[in-house]
């Protein structure tokens, strides 16, 4: 059995990222050999909301040269997971002045 630490690695800030917050989904860096249930588990645990469905993607990563060979970033997996009405997660929430 895996820590929900272990399947969720991070959440992704970006500005595609920020926008599905308005339709109350968040994205998150997850590892490559979890799956859609342990991924719903694992957030429902660690901020403890009710997620409703899990969309996954594999985002292959860049070949990349150097001045001799030829290297490989590493491939991710991210979890764009859509939660309940009226739940939301601190981590994504704008600070202000």
């Amino acid at each position: 059995m895996k820590s929900p630490r272990d399947v969720v690695i991070r959440p992704i800030v970006s500005e595609k990222s920020y926008a599905g917050l308005e339709n109350n989904t968040y994205t998150f860096l997850v590892a490559r050999d979890s799956n859609k249930t342990e991924i719903k588990e694992a957030i429902q645990q660690i901020w403890n909301v009710r997620v409703l469905n899990v969309n996954m993607l594999m985002r292959r990563g860049k070949t990349k040269r150097t001045r001799f060979a030829k290297g490989k970033r590493p491939d991710h997996k991210h979890a764009v997971v859509k939660l309940a009405q009226g739940d939301s997660i601190e981590i994504f929430e704008a600070k202000g002045p």
